[in-house]
């Protein structure tokens, strides 16, 4: 009988983390900076991203909305038409991905401002937006292994995550509310 190779799990965590760290590390706190200031100004706040990243971009929708500002993530059926004064929230590794860059055109056309969360600063979508967050990771097709061990856009993916709650928590801070104040438009349906 052949014994299954022992799984690395503990080497797994520790990559992944170490590779979240180093991304969180080298990105631009002005950009940062930017990218809240234009959330907390926005009348309202549209998410989108494809796949894993637009599951992130989700959780930070649910985040946004907890702090009181009107989000909606874009296809759900009771999401309104964008308009001049509200922002779209994009988050894509390549800035090429058709949908999202259609979506982009659209807002632009229509007065709305577009923050984009990419790897690729000099992309078409990045070139549509009014503010970006360059993050440092691999985009979804490089599978080299040079700027993320792990599986295609898994660390862009993850960063996002942690990009959205680092804006959330950040427009947090500076919002006076409390956490119980916050708890109150948690959902009460689940």
């Amino acid at each position: 009988m052949t014994t299954a190779p022992p799984l690395a799990t503990a080497t797994a965590l520790s990559t992944i983390v170490d590779e979240i760290a180093g991304v969180a590390g080298r990105l631009d706190q002005d950009q940062m900076d930017a990218a809240a200031r234009s959330l907390r100004e926005a009348d309202r706040v549209f998410v989108l991203g494809a796949g894993r990243s637009g599951l992130a971009l989700s959780m930070t929708a649910m985040r946004l909305m907890h702090l009181g500002l009107d989000v909606y993530v874009v296809g759900d059926a009771t999401t309104p038409a964008i308009a001049a004064g509200d922002l779209l929230l994009v988050a894509s590794g390549s800035g090429t991905t058709a949908g999202i860059l259609r979506s982009a055109e659209t807002a632009v056309s229509v007065g709305a401002r577009v923050l984009c969360l990419t790897t690729a600063p000099d992309s078409p979508l990045a070139a549509l937006a009014s503010d970006v967050v360059t993050i440092p990771a691999a985009q979804k097709q490089d599978r080299a292994g040079t700027a993320s061990a792990q599986y295609a856009g898994g660390l862009f993916e993850q960063a996002v995550v942690v990009v959205g709650d680092a804006l959330f928590h950040a427009l947090w801070l500076v919002s006076g509310l409390t956490a119980d104040e916050m708890w109150s438009r948690h959902s009460n349906l689940e």
